[in-house]
């Protein structure tokens, strides 16, 4: 049974940014990953943009150790103001100001232990209240014209129901994936039947794969509270979403656009060259210099 209201709208975003991202060390051993550049910008201002394009006003950061400097970021910088507009540099003013646009709220709250994606989710659960909201990994820089969370804004708003992010994923990759099975309702959206943790490729109940966004109703938040910890001792967000589906409808959909996986050092740079080439600053120099400096060299 579905408990949204007719004409809710999806405020809040959760954004998980307590991991150590080990796999960037030694670039993270003081600093976050979610604050690592692509181009121009932190992975975690991305994600930001991206809910702010669905509508989403109020951004619930979970952090831990070392994550200062993402409010930071997200903080009103005084003394850089002060010195740009006493230099005359309007335009770059203009970007230090509106990294948080007018209003945006954000808030922060510490998960003090890494126990898991679900643990993380539900110590935001008495901010988000009872109300839908969306979860954003930063680590997954999704890249379109119409933004993945809005895409499944409006997929929520049409349906009434949780809303998970899946791609297709072809091969033994599948098994970094949590996966899904279940019933195509239209070109994009499915049905869920079943939801599995990184499966064995064998084992994998279809070839799609659960990627960093989500839209839940708050019922979610019941079940993350009943969740015994799994592998590694972790309490899974797939579990919860699992069980979920015994009281309402969860719903899969499969968004346009490309995914980068930021998380790795390959989708880092991945993101850094597409994304560069396509910026207007600098995409002209930098497609001259990989003409003209790189393609002998592969």
């Amino acid at each position: 049974m579905v408990h949204v209201r007719r004409g809710e709208k999806v405020r809040k975003a959760v954004f998980p940014v307590a991991g150590m991202g080990t796999r960037f060390l030694p670039a993270t051993k003081a600093s976050p990953k979610e604050m690592m550049p692509v181009v121009d910008k932190p992975l975690i201002q991305y994600a930001v943009e991206e809910a702010v394009e669905a509508g989403i006003t109020e951004m619930i950061f979970v952090t831990g150790r070392t994550k200062r400097s993402i409010a930071d970021h997200f903080d009103k910088a005084y003394e850089l103001e002060h010195q740009l507009e006493q230099r005359g540099k309007k335009e770059l003013l203009a970007i230090a100001q509106n990294v948080v646009p007018k209003g945006v709220s954000c808030t922060y709250i510490r998960q003090t232990e890494a126990l898991g994606l679900g643990h993380a989710v539900s110590t935001a659960s008495h901010l988000v209240g009872d109300e839908p909201f969306a979860v954003i990994l930063a680590d997954d820089l999704i890249h379109y014209k119409k933004g993945a969370v809005r895409q499944m804004v409006e997929t929520f708003e049409f349906y009434k129901s949780s809303v998970i992010a899946v791609q297709q994923v072809e091969g033994p990759d599948i098994s970094s994936y949590g996966v899904i099975s279940g019933v195509k309702q239209t070109e994009r959206v499915y049905l869920l039947d079943q939801i599995v943790e990184k499966p064995a490729f064998a084992d994998a109940p279809s070839n799609m794969g659960v990627t960093g966004r989500y839209i839940f109703t708050p019922q979610i938040f019941s079940h993350l509270a009943r969740l015994k910890p799994g592998a590694g001792g972790e309490f899974q967000l797939t579990d919860a979403i699992q069980t979920l589906l015994t009281e309402e409808q969860v719903l899969a959909y499969e968004y346009e656009g490309i995914r980068y996986d930021c998380g790795s050092k390959m989708g880092l740079l991945k993101a850094n060259i597409e994304l560069g080439l396509s910026h207007p600053e600098i995409g002209d120099d930098l497609r001259d210099y990989l003409k003209n400096n790189l393609l002998g060299k592969l």
